[in-house]
């Protein structure tokens, strides 16, 4: 039996990704998010949301760019303390251990010990209501040479063990149930 439930944003599990900012080492920052997502593939473009307190807002704010890094239960730990601690307090990459690095086209860090850097250039700033959305190109994608299947080329992030976010808790990913199209693909190929 389905019972009434307030409105709000109950689409979960969500990716929890570290996005990193900054135009040099002084102001490097990282912050979580689970507000984020692909919006569009061509051209390639995503989004992440944030409340305009946040420490990293003015910074992302001013240079248009940040670096969304993918998440793994190896960083879960870090994963969280950089969404409870401010980065006017902290500096998270020292604090956490993560390496800044530097990518092919922004400014901002990437994080080494992430699986995958998407480097993203804001084109757009949506005041929205509790977040603001930061529409973004993806103008850059560094990945983990070991996690990309020779024979296809694919990147294979479950390899990494991605971690996901679901109501205040994170998880790792379970067994693949099946892949694209599987469920017309003729039985025996």
């Amino acid at each position: 039996m389905k019972v009434p439930f307030k409105p709000g944003t109950l689409i979960y599990p969500l990716p929890a990704v570290m996005v990193s900012c900054g135009d040099s080492p002084e102001n490097y920052n990282i912050i979580t998010v689970a507000w984020t997502g692909t919006v569009c593939s061509d051209p390639p473009m995503c989004y992440i949301s944030l409340r305009p307190e946040r420490h990293s807002y003015p910074i992302i704010q001013r240079t248009g760019e940040y670096v969304i890094n993918l998440t793994t239960q190896d960083l879960a730990e870090a994963t969280d303390w950089c969404g409870v601690r401010s980065g006017r307090d902290y500096n998270k990459f020292r604090q956490m251990h993560l390496t800044p690095e530097a990518g092919q086209v922004v400014k901002a860090p990437l994080i080494a010990e992430s699986p995958l850097n998407i480097e993203c250039r804001v084109v757009d700033i949506r005041p929205l209501g509790s977040h603001d959305m930061f529409l973004s190109e993806v103008v850059a994608i560094d990945a983990d040479e070991s996690l990309i299947d020779r024979s296809t080329g694919a990147f294979q992030l479950n390899h990494a063990r991605p971690l996901a976010y679901s109501h205040g808790r994170y998880y790792g990913l379970g067994d693949r149930l099946g892949s694209f199209g599987f469920s017309v693909k003729k039985k025996g190929k």
